[in-house]
């Protein structure tokens, strides 16, 4: 579908990107309904994200279900509409958003892995490769209840600190990066390391912890100099499972 005149390219852009990653997560099942949400500032600077149109289901998202608002949460479209934008949605990704310029894309999830971890007292532990991602770069946000409040984004953001990833305690995940790529890149890994992690401990067997050194060691080759170009790679390889619906999720 060609671009809808009310947008500017950098928006439609940004639009249909955001759109294939909403698809995205719904194809790895990291869905929870109509609930969870993603978010991508737009370019620009008037600091505008797009953020989903409440009530859509995930692997039915299209670029023009997306909703722009500001960092208060006001809608910014002009296309008409149904234009609802979930609370506890808005609330998270703004604070996130507004304190880290270097998030452009933010990801926040409910799996049955990103939860029971979250109930986990001791987190993430370090037994897999894929949680050796984010060994010392973790952080945790205690549960204050559904996030409606606007006060609590100073909290969520002091926890986040200076990290990417973070487990909300008895919630979720939550994830951000530079671009699309990176953030889905983060999910794909921090969801893989919760799910080896709750089968390891259903096992039941003891578990087996790498050296601290190792543990340290893994962590900085995840930061090696080809990252970048892995991480678009793999975000590239990723859109081919979803190829066929490009013309709607781009509409």
């Amino acid at each position: 579908m060609s671009k809808p005149y009310t947008f500017s390219d950098t928006e439609w852009q940004a639009r249909c990107e955001l759109a294939a990653l909403y698809r995205m997560i719904a194809h790895f099942r990291m869905t929870d309904l109509i609930d969870t949400h993603i978010t991508l500032r737009i370019p620009g600077p008037e600091h505008h994200f797009l953020i989903n149109r409440y009530g859509v289901i995930f692997d039915r998202m299209k670029a023009s279900d997306l909703v722009r608002i500001d960092q208060q949460g006001r809608v910014i479209d002009s296309h008409g509409g149904e234009q609802r934008v979930n609370a506890a949605g808005f609330v998270i990704h703004s604070a996130i958003h507004m304190a880290r310029p270097d998030l452009n894309c933010v990801i926040h999830t409910h799996t049955a892995a990103g939860m029971a971890v979250a109930a986990q007292k001791q987190g993430l532990l370090p037994i897999s490769q894929h949680a050796l991602k984010f060994y010392g770069k973790l952080a945790y946000h205690t549960y204050e209840g559904i996030a409606l409040s606007l006060e609590e984004r100073e909290r969520l953001i002091a926890d986040l600190g200076p990290h990417k990833a973070m487990i909300l305690r008895n919630h979720g995940l939550l994830v951000g990066g530079r671009s699309v790529a990176e953030a889905f890149h983060e999910i794909h890994f921090l969801e893989r390391a919760c799910q080896a992690q709750v089968q390891a401990l259903a096992g039941g067997s003891e578990l087996h912890y790498p050296s601290e050194s190792v543990c340290r060691h893994t962590a900085e080759q995840f930061e090696r100099d080809d990252a970048e170009e892995i991480v678009a790679l793999s975000w590239e390889a990723a859109l081919t499972l979803i190829q066929s619906q490009r013309e709607s999720y781009c509409s």
